[in-house]
């Protein structure tokens, strides 16, 4: 069984199911700052872990112009089109 630590507020949990995992990662994974403190050091140190763990893997990364707003929608796209996969660094 996997637990999953969701951050957000919920009164009553909801039952989620986690999708099955192949063991192998592929293509390009895609970085994403969100521009908070920070948030490039944990992106910087998970480059290097995904670079030594999957060196046949892509890394592109992605930087939001602030974190107040969301994501340009130019940008999603630009994601979308390049990625396979994302990560989103929250840090401060």
């Amino acid at each position: 069984m996997t637990t999953i630590l969701d951050p957000t507020d919920e009164r009553v949990p909801v039952t989620r199911q986690v999708t099955p995992r192949t063991g192998d990662i592929s293509g390009v994974i895609g970085l994403l700052d969100i521009s908070k403190p920070r948030g490039s050091v944990l992106l910087d140190e998970l480059e290097r872990l995904l670079a030594a763990r999957y060196p046949k893997v892509v890394i592109n990364r992605y930087a939001k112009p602030t974190f107040t707003k969301p994501c340009p929608s130019d940008l999603r796209l630009k994601i979308k089109a390049e990625c396979s996969l994302l990560v989103e660094a929250l840090a401060d």
